[in-house]
C-alpha cells in the first residue's frame, strides 16, 4: 500500500450473537481492499447508551492502516454492515454491527455523513477502552482525551 494512514474503526453489536458479529466484523475489516488490520481490542460487554430498552452491546476497536481515502473506507464499512443485516430504525437502537470511524489519522473532518473524529467519541468509554487497547497513545483531535 502506498500513502497509508492509520484509522480507528469501533465496532459493535447486540443482536442475534453480537460476540460473533464482532469477530467475523473484524475477518471483514481485514478483507477490505488496500486495508490490513494491525490491531484488535479485547471484546468489552457494555450497557446501551441513549436507547435503554436493548440488549448489552459488544464492542471492540480495530487499528488498520489504509490507503482508502475517508468516504471510501466509510462505503465499505457500510457494505459490512448490510451484509450483516444492519437495519437503521431507532437512533442508537439495537444492532447486528455497527462499524464507525473514530479516527483517520489526525484528520478532522466535517461532511454530511461523515464526521471524523467520530462525534461524542472522547464522551463514550466503550469506545475509549477498546482504542487505548489497540492504539495507546491516540489522541483524538481536539480534545484532550486520550
Amino acid at each position: 500500500m502506498s500513502e497509508t494512514v492509520r484509522a480507528a474503526i469501533a465496532l459493535g453489536s447486540n443482536l442475534d450473537d453480537p460476540e460473533a458479529h464482532v469477530r467475523r466484523g473484524f475477518d471483514d475489516l481485514a478483507a477490505l481492499a488496500r486495508t490490513k488490520v494491525l490491531a484488535r481490542s479485547k471484546l468489552y460487554r457494555t450497557a446501551p447508551v441513549g436507547y435503554a430498552d436493548q440488549p448489552d452491546f459488544v464492542n471492540a476497536c480495530a487499528l488498520v492502516e489504509t490507503s482508502l481515502a475517508p468516504r471510501a473506507l466509510l462505503e465499505g464499512l457500510l457494505a459490512i454492515e448490510a451484509r450483516h443485516g444492519r437495519v437503521r430504525t431507532i437512533p442508537n437502537g439495537p444492532r447486528t454491527l455497527d462499524l464507525d470511524i473514530v479516527l483517520y489519522g489526525d484528520r478532522v473532518i466535517d461532511e454530511p455523513g461523515l464526521c471524523i473524529p467520530h462525534p461524542r467519541a472522547h464522551e463514550r468509554d466503550f469506545v475509549l477502552r477498546p482504542l487505548r487497547d489497540v492504539w495507546p497513545d491516540a489522541v483524538i483531535p481536539g480534545n484532550d482525551a486520550r
